[in-house]
C-alpha cells in the first residue's frame, strides 16, 4: 500500500516505525499537551528528492517541529493545509532526511477522538474521566501521526496526569494501580494507527487469569470481572484454533455509559461499554469479538478502510467460533441467525443499485469513517461458507496459516485472494468455483446460494410471535427466554404496534426499563415508530443514560420520524454526556 484515501501521508516515501509521546493532561481545559517524536525508516536515504514528512492532523495546534541532527536537535519549517471536514489539514514537514522527528503540539478541547468527562458522568460520581476513540481516522485529532492502516509502528509513552488518577494505554501498562501522577508505557509490536488508545480516571484493577484482568471503577470492577470471567478460556480456545496469541497480556477496561461502542479493540488493552454487563454472561459476545480482533485486525491488518471486512468480518468469524467453544452450538448459532436475520431482512426490499451501495462486493472502495455496516457480515458468512464447503479439518488450518503469513503486516484484499488461491484453492481444486468466488467478491448483496443459519429454538420463538400478533395469547414461557430469544421476538416483530399489543406485553414481561441494553435497543425502537408515550419516560431515560451508538441510534431514528421535538428535547438532555462522534451521529438524524 502506498496511499490511503483517507490520509494525507506518503508512505512510500517515509514511515514511522517507533513512536515516542511526551503528555501532560489538562482536565481544566481539557486537552493533551506535548510532543510527539517519530522514529522514521526513508525509501530513499541517499537523493534529496521527497524530502518531506506529510502527518495527519485534526484541530491540533502545533507549537514546532524538530529534527534530530547528530549535534541534537535543530527547528524544521512546516506548514499546516486549510483543514477538510472528514480529513483534517495535512501537516507537512520540511526534512533533510532526520532519522528523528519531533512535534510538540496541543489538543483542541473539542478533539473527536477524545472524551472528557465530569464526575457526575462516571459510576462513582467523584473523580473525572477522560478516554480516547482513535478508530477509523480520529487518532489524528489527539496525536501527529501517520493515520493510516497500512502503517505500523511501536510505541513509548510518558505520561503526567493528577495524581489522584489512574493513566491506562493500549500497551503495556502492568497490574499495579498504585497512582503516582505519572506513568511510562510501551507497546513494543507494530500496530496502526487506530489502535493507540489512553484513559484516565479512577481506576482499579481485577484478575482474571494468568494473562488476564478487569480495570474499572471500584464500584464496578468486581461485577465486570464476573461477567468476564470466561475471558481467560476464549484466549485458551482461540489459540488452539488460529494460533499463539501474540501480544503479551489480555486485559479489559470498562468504561462510562458514553462510550460510543460495543468494544474498541486496542491491543492489550480492550475498551469496554458497561452495557454488556448484566449479571447473565448473555452478551459477552462482545468480549469475544474484540478478543478475536487480537488475530484478524490487530495481528493482520486491512491496509486501508476500503478494506474493513478484512478486519470485522474475520473478526465476527473468528468470534463466532469462539462463542461456540466456550457456550455451545445452539447460542452460537442463534447470535449468527440474529446478526444474519437483520441483514436480510434490511435488503429484501431494496432495488439493485440500492443494494449495490449497502452491501456491495467485499472487493471495493468503501466509505468507513468510523460508522459499521452490513458489509462486516458478508465477510464473515464469506468465511463460514468457505468453511462449510472445505470442512472445518481444511479450513482452521488454512486460516491458521493465513495469521502466520500475515502477523502483524497490513494487507489488502488482493493478498488474501492470492493467499485464498495458493493455499486452500488450487490444493483443493473443484470445491469452489470461479463464479461462486465471484459473486462474494464482486457482487452485491448475499450470494443465493449461501445457507442461512436457522436455530430450532428461534422457531419456537417465530411461532409465538406470530401466534400473539393473531390471537392476542402471549407466548408461553417467555419468562425463561435467553436474551438472544427476546432479541430474535422483538427483530421479527412489525416496525409498529397497537398500544394495546405493547401494554399487554409490557405487563406481562416488563420490557421498559429493562437493564438489558440489546433488548432495551428493540424495544424502544419499536415504542418510538408506535408513539407508544407510557414507556416515553423510561425511553428518555435509557437516551440519556447510554451513549452506546448501536443502541441509540436506531431509538432516534425511529423518533425522527414520529415525533422528532421530543427526541431534540431529549437530545439536549443527553448530549452533554455523549462522545463527540455519537454526537454527530444524532445530529445527522435529527437534521441538526
Amino acid at each position: 500500500m502506498t496511499h490511503d484515501r483517507h490520509s494525507y501521508a506518503e508512505p512510500a516515501l517515509v514511515r514511522t516505525t517507533h513512536l515516542e509521546l511526551d503528555l501532560a493532561l489538562d482536565f481544566d481545559e481539557k486537552v493533551l499537551a506535548g510532543s510527539a517524536t517519530h522514529t522514521l525508516a526513508w525509501t530513499d536515504t541517499e537523493s534529496h528528492s521527497g524530502d518531506r514528512l506529510v502527518l495527519d492532523t485534526r484541530d491540533l495546534t502545533v507549537l514546532g517541529v524538530e529534527g534530530q541532527t547528530a549535534d541534537g536537535w535543530e527547528p524544521l519549517e512546516y506548514s499546516l493545509a486549510v483543514p477538510d471536514k472528514e480529513l483534517g489539514a495535512a501537516l507537512t514537514i520540511r526534512t533533510s532526511k532526520h532519522p528523528r522527528v519531533k512535534v510538540s503540539y496541543r489538543t483542541a478541547p473539542t478533539a473527536t477522538g477524545l472524551q472528557w468527562l465530569e464526575p457526575a458522568m462516571t459510576a462513582g460520581g467523584v473523580m473525572p474521566f477522560m478516554f480516547s476513540q482513535s478508530q477509523a481516522i480520529h487518532a489524528r485529532s489527539w496525536v501527529p501521526v501517520q493515520d493510516t492502516p497500512s502503517v505500523r509502528f511501536s510505541y513509548a509513552a510518558h505520561v503526567t496526569a493528577p495524581p489522584e488518577l489512574m493513566v491506562l494505554m493500549s500497551a503495556d501498562n502492568g497490574t499495579t494501580s498504585r497512582r503516582t501522577g505519572s506513568y511510562d508505557v510501551v507497546m513494543p509490536e507494530p500496530i496502526p494507527s487506530y489502535l493507540l488508545a489512553i484513559a484516565a480516571g479512577d481506576l482499579v484493577f481485577e484478575p482474571l487469569g494468568e494473562r488476564s484482568g478487569v480495570w474499572a471503577e471500584p464500584a464496578t470492577v468486581r461485577q465486570a470481572a464476573t461477567e468476564f470471567s470466561d475471558t481467560e478460556e476464549m484466549m485458551r480456545v482461540t489459540e488452539e484454533l488460529f494460533g499463539p496469541y501474540r501480544w503479551g497480556r489480555y486485559d479489559l477496561l470498562v468504561l462510562p455509559p458514553s462510550f460510543p461502542y460495543g468494544g474498541m479493540e486496542n491491543p492489550r488493552m480492550t475498551f469496554a461499554t458497561p452495557t454488556v454487563v448484566i449479571g447473565d454472561k448473555s452478551l459477552v459476545s462482545v468480549i469475544a469479538h474484540e478478543l478475536a480482533h487480537s488475530w484478524s485486525g490487530n495481528l493482520v491488518t486491512q491496509d486501508s478502510w476500503d478494506d474493513i471486512w478484512l478486519n470485522e468480518g474475520f473478526t465476527s468469524y473468528v468470534e463466532n467460533r469462539i462463542v461456540e467453544a466456550v457456550y455451545g452450538t445452539e447460542f452460537a448459532l442463534m447470535e449468527t441467525a440474529i446478526k444474519q436475520h437483520a441483514t436480510v431482512v434490511k435488503l429484501d426490499p431494496l432495488t439493485p443499485a440500492e443494494l449495490a451501495v449497502e452491501l456491495p462486493g467485499l472487493h471495493h472502495r468503501s466509505e468507513y469513517h468510523g460508522k459499521t455496516s452490513t458489509g462486516p457480515l458478508k465477510g464473515s458468512w464469506f468465511l463460514s461458507w468457505l468453511e462449510e464447503r472445505f470442512s472445518r479439518e481444511v479450513f482452521d488450518p488454512f486460516l491458521r496459516g493465513y495469521f502466520d503469513r500475515f502477523a502483524f503486516r497490513s494487507i489488502n484484499t488482493d493478498n488474501f485472494v492470492e493467499h485464498l488461491r495458493e493455499h486452500l484453492l488450487s490444493e483443493h481444486p473443484d470445491v469452489v468455483t470461479d463464479d461462486e468466488l465471484a459473486a462474494w467478491l464482486y457482487e452485491p448483496g448475499i450470494p443465493a446460494f449461501a445457507a442461512r443459519a436457522v436455530s430450532p429454538r428461534f422457531q419456537v420463538v417465530d411461532e409465538a410471535r406470530d401466534l400473539w400478533l393473531k390471537t392476542g395469547e402471549l407466548p408461553h414461557g417467555a419468562g425463561q427466554w435467553t436474551t438472544q430469544e427476546w432479541l430474535r421476538f422483538l427483530d421479527a416483530a412489525p416496525d409498529v404496534l397497537s398500544p394495546l399489543l405493547l401494554q399487554q406485553l409490557d405487563r406481562a414481561f416488563g420490557l421498559t426499563g429493562t437493564a438489558n441494553g440489546e433488548i432495551a435497543r428493540r424495544w424502544y425502537q419499536i415504542v418510538a415508530a408506535s408513539s407508544y408515550e407510557a414507556a416515553y419516560a423510561e425511553m428518555a431515560e435509557f437516551l440519556t443514560k447510554v451513549g452506546r451508538m448501536k443502541l441509540v441510534l436506531p431509538v432516534y431514528q425511529a423518533l425522527a420520524g414520529t415525533d422528532r421535538a421530543f427526541a431534540a428535547e431529549v437530545f439536549a438532555k443527553a448530549r452533554p454526556g455523549y462522545h463527540p462522534i455519537t454526537t454527530a451521529a444524532v445530529q445527522r438524524i435529527l437534521g441538526q
